[in-house]
Formats: C-alpha cells, structure tokens, sequence
C-alpha cells in the first residue's frame, strides 16, 4: 500500500464516525441544541413551568424559553414581529389579534377555561364575601388593565351586575393584581381561581357566583414566523393531550 492510501485510510476513519460535536464519548449521536420560544399568559407560569420541564426531559437538547405576561401585550409582541414558535392566551379576543395578522398556523385549539375569583390578604380581615363589596370605596381593590383578559372578565362581570368598582390600580397582567395583594398593598384583587389556588397561604379566596358569566377561555397556536415548527407542534399536543389536561386541571383550571 502506497503512503498516500494509507493516508487516505487514516482521513477517512477520522471522518467515519462525523464531528466531534455529532457524536459523545460512547459514539451515540448527541441531541442538537434547540431553542423552542413560547409566549403564554401570566396565569399560566406556574403550570406551563412543569410543562416546561417535562417537555425538556422528553426533547433532550431542547431549551424551551418560555415568557409570561398579559396576553393583550403578548399578542402585539407578535404582530411587531417578536420571534416565537407558541402562543397560549387567556383569551379569543386577544388570539384574534394575532390570527387576524395571519400570523398563526391554523386554527387556535382552546386548551382550558378559567373564572374570576376574588383574593383579600390572607383572614380576610375587611370581611369581603360578594363581588358587590368590592365597590365599598374604603377598600383598596385592584383589578387588571381593560385591555388584558382579567380586565376584561372584570369589566364583563360589573356590567352585568351593575357594580361599579373604583379600582387604585389596573394592572398590567394578573400576577401583579395578585402581587398588590400578597404585599399588602391592597385589601382585594380580582384574579383567577387558578392565581388563588397557586398562591396557596399567601391570599385567601372569595368565589362569587357572577364569575360564571366571564368564563374566560384559554386558546393556543404555533406561529408562523416561528423556526421551530415541529418542536412548536409537539409542545401543543403536550399542553392538550392528557399530561397537559391533568396538569390544568389540577392547577383549577376548567376543561375546553
């Protein structure tokens, strides 16, 4: 054998098994490092948190950066061209937003449903027990901004009830209504059943029958723009198939 093909044998057996970067001490292929970006709802953080992880360890490789926030803002994060593979919002109003844009794949799936409930500090010392006690101006209540889909719900639930609540402020999502509260510096907020149940000792709830007729859904959708469109698709089914469902269902959340 010439010098030059025993050359040739030596290049070809370093190549022969791909990069370093392909392979790991054992020869077995490495996962490729991926980036999956979700926009979701601030009532969502605690739940899409374990969804999160999960998705993780079922996708090695795969880092999934999820962002919260009120979902009026999400959605026009969207349409000015944000980069992201998921949006769940907590409401029809605000998906439309970005449907309209034509910037989802599809139809959004309604993946679950939420209620308003009322959250006081912890004993309820101001005696809080009706959605109508809210509008006791001795009391320091907070509510979400209009636009967001707590707002929203709120504004729906006043209007038919006829109770006019002076808010001391509207926040821009709920987890900071449910912030006022567990700092002090507020007596009450409206919220969601899921917030309450995820604040746990830190706030104590109050339900309110009227919070029916605000039933919020919660809809859901890879984007268009978004690189990773099959991871997007997988982290979907997780959310609405049974590990998602039972992961909602026993944050408070309601079925679609």
């Amino acid at each position: 054998m010439t010098a030059t093909a025993a050359a040739g044998l030596v290049l070809l057996a370093g190549c022969g098994g791909g990069t370093p970067s392909d392979t790991n001490a054992g020869g077995a292929p490495t996962p490729e490092n991926r980036t999956l970006t979700v926009l979701a709802a601030a009532s969502l953080t605690e739940t899409f948190g374990e969804l999160e992880k999960q998705f993780e360890t079922d996708n090695p490789g795969v880092d999934v950066v999820m962002s919260y926030g009120g979902s009026s803002d999400l959605a026009q994060q969207i349409v000015n061209g944000a980069p992201a593979d998921v949006f769940a919002s907590a409401s029809d109003a605000t998906m439309k937003t970005v449907t309209d844009a034509g910037l989802a794949n599809g139809a959004p799936t309604i993946f679950a449903k939420n209620v308003l409930e009322i959250a006081t500090v912890p004993g309820n010392p101001k005696g809080i027990t009706t959605f109508a006690d809210l509008a006791n101006p001795d009391l320091k209540v907070v509510v979400c901004a209009p636009q967001v889909p707590c707002g929203a719900a709120a504004q729906k639930v006043e209007t038919s009830t006829g109770v006019d609540i002076k808010p001391v402020s509207e926040e821009t999502d709920v987890k900071n209504v449910l912030g006022k509260v567990t700092t002090g510096n507020a007596d009450a907020g409206l919220v969601y059943v899921t917030d309450v149940t995820a604040a746990g000792s830190q706030v104590q709830g109050v339900n309110f029958p009227e919070a029916e007729q605000a039933t919020t859904n919660y809809p859901i959708a890879t984007l268009k723009n978004g690189p990773q469109q099959q991871l997007a698709e997988s982290f979907v089914s997780l959310v609405t198939g049974t590990q998602g469902q039972k992961a909602l269902q026993a944050a408070g959340f309601g079925t679609p």
